[in-house]
């Protein structure tokens, strides 16, 4: 089954790493993990907020569709507005946004959970 999963990145490609932070990750590679189709969003607005980066990313992959989120952590703030928007947040550490998807797709990628979140990273 395809889904739509947003990965926080340093990069806007498939073959960049997956980035620890989510609300200031530098792109958020929203994939289609069957076709693996991607759109890259430059996620500036949100690098460069004094606050609420990680609600901003939580919106904004939200309306983008996305069933997924992968990244290293989540601050508690952009926990709960994904799980409001009934989006799951993965742990992809050390991966490239295509093997951090793949991955996600064969069931390898841990599920981060409120105990992972964390008070914001800049």
């Amino acid at each position: 089954m395809a889904v739509k999963v947003a990965v926080a990145a340093l990069g806007p490609t498939l073959d960049d790493q997956v980035d620890e932070r989510f609300g200031r990750a530098r792109y958020l590679v929203i994939v289609d993990s069957e076709s693996m189709s991607f759109d890259a969003v430059d996620n500036a607005a949100n690098v460069d907020a004094l606050q609420g980066a990680g609600i901003g990313a939580a919106e904004l992959v939200s309306e983008r569709g996305s069933d997924a989120v992968i990244t290293g952590h989540l601050g508690p703030k952009a926990y709960r507005a994904l799980g409001a928007a009934g989006i799951t947040g993965y742990k992809g550490t050390g991966l490239t946004v295509r093997e951090a998807v793949k991955a996600l797709a064969e069931g390898r990628l841990p599920a981060l959970d409120e105990g992972t979140a964390h008070a914001g990273m800049r």
